[in-house]
Order: structure tokens, then C-alpha cells, then sequence
């Protein structure tokens, strides 16, 4: 697998501020590491010339983190885009809905995608399925997304770590190849 032929974009959705707001977001979120591993594969993206697009979540609910008119709707400092590097702002959970994102990768003749970001069960299983379903080869880094608990409709609460792992499996091998930061970079 030689990833840098193929001209993969990087995709980072959601690393915003307001997500730092756990309690709103159901408590308890797993993979405190995922920015981490975003940014050094954002630096690794950079560092080769490959394409990178920042999506930013537009929260239509004024309560919400993630509207436009708080400080958590910024882009974390550590994935934090360069001048020359292209935002997307959405307002629903795919990348893809209202953006221009999809006809962007086609006019740059990228059919590979890699996706990070958050939350892992929602914007990212959005973005990657339908990645998929637009015909885009699709990477899904699992250590570089992250989500928080969920309370089911029987009222139990399910572990972030379990939400985050079922929907993995999920989208393994039907609309994306679930692999490690580590394992990616070794295929750059």
C-alpha cells in the first residue's frame, strides 16, 4: 500500500474548541490522544505537499459549543490550519452536505481520502460513509478520532470507548479501511 501516489487528502473534521465541552457532549470521552495523532499526521501531510482540508461544524442550536458565535467553534491550536491550507465550514454531520467539498477533491483529482477528527459515531461515520458512497477510497484513522458516552434508549449508558469501538467496526472493510496513525505514516 503506497498512499503517497495517490495524492490522499487529509481530512480533519470537527477539531473545534466546543468539543472540549464534555458534559454537553455526554462526559467521558475516550482517546484523549486523537489531536495528537491529527496533527502529526497534519504535519506529515505537510511536510510531503499532499492536500489537507479543515472542517469546521457550524452548530445551527445557539446553545450549542459549536456555534459560530462562540469561541468554541475555532479550530484547536494544535491542528490549527496554515494560510494556504482550505476550511470548510458545514452545518450538519457530513462533510460532503452543503460544502463544495466533494466537487474540491474532484477538481484536484484526488479519489483517496483520510479522515480524522470528531466524534467518531457521529461526524466522522457521517463523513466517511459518504466518502464511500461518492466513490472516494477511504482511510479512517481509529486512533486519531475520539467520542464520548451515549445513553441508549432503554436509558443505559454506553462507554465512550464502546461507542467509539462499535462504530470502527462499523465502517472497517465496507465504507473505509480502519488502520493506526503508526500504520498510515509507515505507508507514506
Amino acid at each position: 500500500m503506497d498512499l503517497n501516489s495517490k495524492k490522499p487528502a487529509l481530512l480533519l473534521i470537527d477539531i473545534q474548541l466546543g468539543l472540549d465541552d464534555w458534559d454537553y457532549y455526554g462526559g467521558n470521552r475516550n482517546n484523549l490522544r486523537a489531536e495528537y495523532n491529527a496533527a502529526k499526521l497534519l504535519q506529515e501531510w505537510r511536510s510531503l505537499a499532499l492536500p489537507i482540508f479543515h472542517v469546521k461544524h457550524s452548530s445551527q442550536n445557539h446553545n450549542s459549543p459549536l456555534h459560530s458565535s462562540k469561541p468554541g467553534f475555532n479550530i484547536k491550536e494544535e491542528v490549527k490550519p496554515e494560510k494556504d491550507e482550505t476550511v470548510i465550514t458545514k452545518n450538519v454531520n457530513s462533510a460532503f452536505i452543503g460544502t463544495g467539498l466533494e466537487q474540491q477533491l474532484k477538481e484536484l483529482d484526488i479519489s483517496t481520502v483520510v479522515v480524522v477528527g470528531l466524534t467518531t459515531n457521529h461526524c466522522i461515520s457521517t463523513s466517511v460513509r459518504m466518502a464511500a458512497n461518492l466513490g472516494f477510497e477511504t482511510f479512517l484513522i481509529a486512533d486519531a478520532t475520539a467520542t464520548f458516552d451515549r445513553v441508549g434508549i432503554n436509558g443505559e449508558t454506553f462507554d465512550a470507548e464502546l461507542v467509539h469501538q462499535t462504530s470502527l467496526a462499523s465502517l472497517n472493510e465496507e465504507f473505509a479501511t480502519v488502520i493506526t496513525t503508526e500504520h498510515l505514516l509507515s505507508h507514506l
